[in-house]
């Protein structure tokens, strides 16, 4: 699929120092899956932060591990 974007100045230079053997096109698309993934895990890590941090204080968790801590012991 051919589309237009307009790409600047030091950017086409990266993509002209390391595209190698490859078309500035095929170099270009790869920087871009690779952003695409990057982003992807940017925003996992970000839900992941929020997930944890979510309102649980340390004192709280910690009482939650001793009681599983208890729990287990009980099941042996």
């Amino acid at each position: 699929m051919s589309k237009s974007f307009t790409i600047e100045p030091d950017l086409d230079e990266y993509v002209k120092a390391t595209r190698g053997s490859r078309s500035a096109s095929e170099r270009v698309n790869e920087l871009l899956r690779r952003a695409m993934v990057q982003e992807k895990y940017d925003r996992l890590a970000e839900e992941a932060e929020a997930f944890y941090s979510a309102g649980e204080s340390r004192t709280e968790a910690e009482a939650f591990q001793a009681a599983q801590l208890i729990s287990l012991q009980r099941e042996d």
